[in-house]
């Protein structure tokens, strides 16, 4: 989700505060409606599309859990970041149930909640992506139903076996790809004279991968390689 388009459900029965954080995200750049009450925010849920909720537990009508639930029946996926003045343990066990993304008590800045959202909604971008099967590496954009690699407008067009070992690295990013699991998933079997054929693969995606400094494919001695991005 770009940040222009990002739209904020406010549910908050704090005027006072509800009217700060609602100027806040808006001179930030996110179009913010503010409610006072969880009626009224699931009300407005139902009229209007809404990328982003911040939902305070303790309301009048209908509370911060009845609201999440009802909106969770209808979509299971736009985050919600809980506002609490209580920090009692079982209250976030209870939101995380319901599907919270974040929890934050009062008193909080609104910078520490702004980070908080971005956090998340960058997670969004990347699950997006993934189910897409598009992956970001630093300045590199893969394409992997394209089987394109992009950098900076530069395509490289990759084979079906680039385009197989690159995903699974990408889907193993920071961590150890373990060679014969690599082997056995796209090879189908682990023999010696497979083995250097990917060594020979592995060679070719390090070395359309050297244009951006923070992304490294590394071999792990003995083990496998490691796509590392900084």
């Amino acid at each position: 989700m770009e940040q222009e388009k990002v739209k904020v459900l406010l549910a908050e029965d704090d005027k006072n505060l509800g009217t700060i954080l609602k100027a806040y995200l808006e001179a930030k750049g996110y179009p913010t409606t503010l409610c006072v009450n969880g009626q009224e925010a699931f009300d407005v849920y139902n009229k209007e599309v809404f990328d982003f909720c911040i939902i305070d537990i303790m309301m009048p009508v209908k509370d911060g859990f009845a609201l999440t639930k009802e909106i969770r029946k209808t979509n299971k996926n736009i985050p919600v970041i809980f506002l609490t003045a209580k920090s009692m343990q079982e209250d976030k066990l209870k939101g995380f149930e319901l599907g919270a993304d974040d929890y934050i008590t009062k008193p909080f800045s609104m910078e520490e909640l702004l980070v908080r959202m971005k956090a998340i909604l960058r997670r969004v971008k990347t699950d997006d992506f993934k189910k897409k099967g598009i992956f970001i590496m630093g300045q590199f954009t893969f394409d992997y139903n394209r089987q394109i690699l992009t950098l900076k407008k530069v395509k490289q067009k990759l084979t079906s076996k680039e385009a197989e070992l690159l995903k699974m690295l990408c889907e193993n990013a920071n961590e150890v790809l373990d060679r014969s699991v690599a082997l056995n998933k796209i090879w189908f079997d682990d023999s010696y004279f497979n083995a250097r054929s990917m060594d020979v693969y592995i060679t070719k995606l390090r070395k359309y991968l050297k244009g951006d400094p923070n992304v490294e494919l590394m071999n792990v001695h003995g083990v496998g390689f490691k796509l590392v991005v900084n």
